[in-house]
């Protein structure tokens, strides 16, 4: 592999190495810091071996620590992309049934208006409980138990199964307790026994204490704030917005979802397991997990591609329930699938991205695992992930490797 260590105009210092042929991967993933506060990892595996190992900028805007090729970051969303892993693995093995009634698994789900939940609704986004009716507390959503019971008997916001709208945290609880239901073990220890033991990956949901000194720092921009101030000005008094309260559960998260000592930089929430936003964990991480959902990465294989098949199938697309300004997502049985709102490499890309711009997904056609960690959140409009990939997708296409992939 050829090694890059370029320097930017801004200051920042590109460390690791690409492929021969990868070349302006590297270099759009060095124009990704725009801003001297920013840092950022990048990985991407191609038919189970590393092509792309990157990082550089700061890990800490408040003091300049170096993102070093360590660090490890808090991944939001893309949290959500590997818990639907886990379902599939159980999915594949015929201990979850997909088109069965949640109240299978999880009797007390059944209450107030969901028994006639499905699974699947649960992964797609279907079940009604996008966002808490009533206010939840920072230290509330670190109790497992407790979020289990509020979610047991809040009444669905619309029927399940008939219309959908993201389920920005309370998706991690929902299909995390199915997952304990079946397995007996929480879901971080289940991510942690099924995927990132049998891996040897840097990844938690659940992080221990003596990991959080490598945890980048998360900070918010300056745009991003602009962004939700606007967005809060033209909200008519009164209305209530379902889509910010299924990111901020009321009061348990702030908009931007990190603040200098809060949201997701207290370290309360990251030894918490919180499966829709929580997750912890290097870049190379998430793009091994992912490369070895599609090729055999490191000895194993997590899925096989009739399980991949069937899961990613659109489960939910179009206007949500809640109205909100295209373009939008569309989504699998878990698994957020190439939209205009997400490109991957190719249609068949599978994964998920995350509010802070980080991004990891799998290609099935190309055996590609990719993953990009960022702790500086840029909001709507961030194209950095996007760049990274456009410009893998020409490297591949130089390559010849798009015309295999689509045949």
């Amino acid at each position: 592999m050829s090694t890059l260590s370029a320097p930017r105009s801004i200051g920042t210092t590109i460390h690791g190495h690409v492929a021969p042929g990868f070349a302006p991967v590297a270099e759009a993933f060095a124009a990704a810091f725009d801003d001297p506060r920013s840092g950022a990892a990048l990985s991407i595996w191609r038919g189970g071996e590393p092509i792309a190992d990157l990082w550089g900028g700061t890990a800490d805007a408040r003091d300049s620590r170096p993102w070093q090729e360590d660090t490890i970051g808090v991944v939001f969303s893309c949290t959500k992309g590997l818990v639907s892993i886990l379902a599939a693995q159980l999915i594949e093995a015929g201990r979850l049934d997909p088109d069965a009634p949640v109240s299978r698994y999880w009797p007390e789900y059944a209450a107030n208006g969901k028994a006639g939940t499905q699974v699947r609704h649960l992964l797609a986004h279907r079940a009604g409980l996008s966002a808490p009716t009533l206010d939840i507390t920072t230290a509330e959503i670190t109790d497992w138990a407790g979020m289990v019971r509020k979610l047991e008997q809040q009444e669905p916001l619309w029927p399940p199964g008939e219309a959908y709208a993201y389920h920005a945290i309370t998706h991690g609880w929902l299909v995390g307790e199915v997952l304990r239901r079946v397995t007996g073990r929480t879901v971080g220890q289940l991510f942690a026994e099924s995927i990132t033991g049998p891996l040897g990956v840097d990844a938690w949901i659940g992080l221990p204490a003596k990991e959080m000194p490598r945890v980048a720092h998360l900070t918010p921009s300056e745009a991003f704030r602009r962004q939700l101030a606007d967005a809060a000005a033209s909200r008519p008094p009164g209305a209530v917005d379902w889509s910010e309260r299924a990111a901020t559960l009321g009061t348990a998260l702030p908009p931007t979802l990190a603040e200098p000592a809060g949201g997701f930089n207290d370290q309360r929430l990251w030894a918490a397991e919180i499966p829709g936003a929580g997750g912890i964990m290097s870049a190379r991480a998430l793009a091994k997990i992912w490369s070895a959902t599609v090729a055999d990465t490191g000895g194993r294989r997590l899925l096989q591609p009739a399980t991949v098949e069937r899961l990613t199938v659109v489960e939910s697309e179009g206007p949500p329930v809640f109205p909100v300004p295209p373009p939008w997502s569309r989504w699998g049985m878990g698994f957020q699938l190439d939209s205009e709102t997400r490109r991957f490499v190719t249609g068949r890309g599978f994964g998920h991205d995350g509010a802070g711009g980080q991004c990891g997904f799998a290609e099935p056609g190309l055996g590609i695992g990719f993953g990009f960690i960022t702790h500086f959140m840029q909001g709507g409009g961030d194209l950095r992930a996007t760049r990274i990939i456009d410009a893998l997708r020409l490297c591949l296409v130089d390559q010849g490797a798009m015309t295999v992939a689509n045949s």
